[in-house]
């Protein structure tokens, strides 16, 4: 799905990764989950573009429902998978601490899980390797993605800033819709491990030059990253 020129979604509301699109070659942000393959190569085709023109993957953190395809493109074409030194053990299948699920409505909730089961969320492909980054790189990608800390949802949740496409991606920092509630509009997103922490770290991203703020789980915020994290402040206060 296009979202604007050179910056395309794969996937849906229920899970979504991101393509940066550009004539040097392809940055994916964020894989989805297993089944999203298809989806990748479905736009890449759509583009014109050949797999070998994906030249990197950055993960906003290494839940499950973000590591995807990511494996797969690093073993089958030895393409590189970026992720925050702190989530690494976590995007290789270590262990995950148990965070309360918060409230629900079972619609939502079976829409997700549903939707996760049709596309192999339920076995993850962890990372066999990842290169580790920090906070403020920025990566020798198409794209120049820019690496920003914001922990809480994980140790290593990052943001990724583009100023190329004019978007920042913030994984599950925030969401614009709750799998387990089915509500929308920005705000905290559920199975965060410190969640004061994550609204904490939102201040990072009030200050960045975007149009764009795209999240993991949720349509596309059009707008500023300021309105964006106002939005979740509020939601968080109710």
């Amino acid at each position: 799905m296009r979202l604007a020129p050179n910056l395309h979604r794969l996937g849906n509301d229920i899970v979504a990764a991101y393509l940066i699109v550009t004539p040097e070659g392809i940055t994916v942000i964020d894989a989805g989950l297993p089944g999203h393959w298809n989806d990748l190569l479905a736009e890449l085709a759509e583009l014109g573009r050949p797999l070998a023109d994906v030249k990197g993957v950055v993960l906003t953190h290494g839940d499950s429902d973000h590591i995807g395809f990511a494996e797969r493109l690093r073993r089958e074409l030895g393409i590189p998978v970026y992720v925050h030194t702190d989530d690494a053990d976590r995007a290789r299948g270590g262990d995950k601490p148990k965070t309360p699920m918060g409230p629900l409505r079972l619609g939502p909730m079976l829409g997700f899980f549903l939707y996760s089961l049709r596309k192999n969320g339920l076995r993850p492909q962890y990372l066999g390797e990842v290169v580790s980054v920090t906070d403020g790189e920025t990566l020798p990608l198409p794209g120049a993605p820019r690496v920003i800390s914001l922990p809480g949802h994980s140790p290593g949740s990052i943001a990724v800033h583009v100023p190329a496409v004019a978007a920042v991606f913030v994984g599950d920092a925030l969401t614009t819709r709750h799998v387990l509630t089915g509500r929308s509009g920005a705000q905290p997103a559920p199975f965060t491990d410190e969640p004061e922490r994550a609204l904490a770290s939102l201040d990072r991203l009030a200050d960045l030059d975007a149009e764009w703020v795209l999240p993991g789980h949720g349509a596309p915020w059009r707008g500023s990253p300021a309105d964006a994290v106002a939005e979740v402040r509020r939601a968080a206060a109710v």
